[in-house]
């Protein structure tokens, strides 16, 4: 038996792209449908678990911390992060990046505003960079942190689009896995595939794949916002950039639920949409195994302050700029280099309470649950935030002991294949503890904490302060052993501003629109190289809005 719907526009998935996508049309009073492999408790998709951070440039918020920032500076970074370098593939990233950043400068703020959405006080430093005024890396605090993080973000488009389901403009086709899309005269006009059995398994549990019977679903458009491949690792390793970044990690964990597989990458490129920059990326090297998991091979992001000292798999210290939080694809590279898929913090239990935060809504409830009491007294009060503590008790990439030498025999009963030398490292830990007494010093990392402290949101709620690592008053002594995560694609479908999918000959396939990260948040690429950080959900939001406001004005 075939299910046959029609409307004006289709949505294939129903994360943030997609909610924004339909709430944009159902504001133009269209009819959507929303098809997604996955159940109504998986709505909003990835942005769900994220931290809500959101990149915007010379906001209120920055202002009143004193950051001068402006649309000039944002977009110098912007480039010169991307390092754009492809004539072809990347003429649409261009002016995708372009067009973010003036909206990120210019309406973004006040879009979001009028939607309810707020923004903690302290404006976050994300991906500080190579240490070039003209290469990779913000140079200005921009992290804009969502009161409510990932799922408010994901709320304030999701309410009024389950507000149009009411009303019967929007139709939720959820357990719908597309497999095809239907294109007649070159124009799509529906997709086809199978609905999967029903299944009440929780939000990015893993879901059953049993098929029940076909459908079919038909529409004056269709906008593809199926997400990234962050999952799959297989399709991973074969996209990844060995001479870029070295050879892949053998052993990877998944930042990005099961369902974040790629599959709607290959189908719309089978049906002639353009796929551009497969090599690019955005992994992390900072990821931890969650002790509490809710999707296979479930990691979490530590995103750190400047200060814990960060070792390759045999204890030797990463040459600068490779210092926690500054320039995520040179640390990858120096990683993999080693000829090892792993990596060591190591710091005290003085900059773990101030300096660790784990990324994703789970792991933030203070914050995801706008309670401004419980988050002052866990932002601002002495000891490690609680599901920090969690990790160093039960997680398996933690070793806290009161002495260097046995969490040296703790850090090599961990490792992977490398080894730690004791004395070697007492020397290492000792030559940067001599750079502590004064506040300068010749030792890069400790001229980049004493920066970041010069900034009143750093010095107050991210940063410890300078320290002696081996000063019994700071311990425990810690060291965690870092994972590569998967986690954002950084090419797919490319994309006019019209979030129209381009065919390989450079002309539009008419009917046909694509958002979010199986777009490469916009072009098939705005990042380029590099991500500034809090672009993802923004790039999600404004290519999806481009997409709805551009079917709504042609249907």
């Amino acid at each position: 038996m075939s299910e046959q719907v029609q409307a004006d526009a289709i949505v294939v998935g129903a994360g943030l792209a997609g909610l924004v996508a339909t709430y944009e049309l159902t504001q133009a009073g269209r009819t959507v449908i929303v098809v997604d492999q996955e159940n109504r408790q998986n709505l909003g998709g990835q942005a769900f678990w994220s931290l809500g951070g959101l990149f915007l440039v010379d906001s209120p918020e920055q202002r009143r911390l004193g950051i001068k920032d402006s649309p000039e500076l944002a977009l110098q970074d912007w480039m010169a992060s991307a390092g754009f370098d492809r004539d072809d593939e990347d003429y649409w990233p261009r002016q995708w990046a372009r067009a973010y950043v003036e909206f990120a400068s210019t309406i973004k703020r006040q879009y979001l505003h009028d939607l309810g959405l707020r923004f903690t006080p302290v404006v976050g430093w994300a991906e500080r960079g190579g240490g070039f005024a003209d290469g990779h890396g913000n140079s200005v605090p921009r992290f804009h942190l969502t009161w409510g993080t990932g799922p408010e973000v994901m709320r304030v488009f999701a309410e009024p689009v389950l507000e149009a389901e009411k009303r019967g403009l929007v139709t939720f086709a959820f357990r719908h896995r597309v497999d095809d899309l239907i294109v007649e005269d070159g124009v799509a006009v529906g997709v086809r595939g199978r609905v999967l059995e029903p299944t009440d398994t929780a939000r990015g549990v893993p879901s059953s794949r049993t098929e029940i019977k076909d459908f079919e679903l038909r529409g004056g458009a269709v906008i593809v916002t199926s997400g990234g491949i962050g999952h799959n690792h297989d399709l991973v390793r074969k996209n990844w950039p060995v001479d870029r970044l070295g050879e892949p990690p053998k052993f990877m964990i998944a930042g990005v639920p099961d369902y974040v597989d790629g599959r709607m990458l290959e189908i719309t490129e089978a049906a002639g949409g353009n796929i551009v920059n497969r090599d690019r990326m955005w992994h992390y090297t900072e990821g931890i195994q969650n002790w509490d998991p809710i999707w296979s091979d479930h990691a979490i992001r530590i995103i750190p302050g400047p200060s814990s000292l960060w070792l390759d798999a045999n204890g030797e210290r990463l040459p600068a700029p490779n210092f926690p939080g500054f320039d995520t694809n040179t640390s990858m590279k120096a990683i993999l280099d080693t000829g090892y898929d792993y990596s060591w913090f190591v710091l005290t239990k003085s900059i773990i309470e101030k300096e660790f935060a784990l990324s994703g809504s789970e792991q933030n409830p203070d914050i995801t649950e706008k309670s401004l009491k419980t988050a002052a007294k866990s932002r601002l009060a002495k000891g490690m935030p609680g599901p920090v503590a969690a990790f160093t008790e039960h997680g398996v990439d933690f070793v806290v002991r009161d002495n260097l030498a046995d969490l040296v025999a703790g850090m090599n009963e961990l490792g992977r294949g490398g080894h730690i030398d004791l004395q070697s490292l007492e020397r290492t830990i000792s030559a940067r503890d001599s750079q502590v007494d004064n506040a300068y010093s010749k030792d890069a990392q400790m001229m980049a904490i004493h920066n970041a402290r010069a900034y009143l949101g750093d010095k107050v709620v991210r940063v410890a302060k300078p320290h002696k690592m081996l000063d019994p008053a700071h311990g425990p002594l810690i060291a965690v052993r870092l994972n590569i995560l998967t986690r954002k694609t950084l090419g797919g479908l490319e994309t006019n501003l019209d979030s129209q999918v381009m065919r390989p000959d450079g002309t539009v396939f008419d009917g046909l629109y694509a958002a979010g990260e199986v777009a490469g948040f916009g072009g098939g690429g705005v990042h380029g190289y590099n991500a500034l950080e809090g672009t993802f959900l923004g790039g999600c939001i404004f290519s999806g809005r481009a997409a709805g406001r551009a079917v709504a004005q042609q249907n």
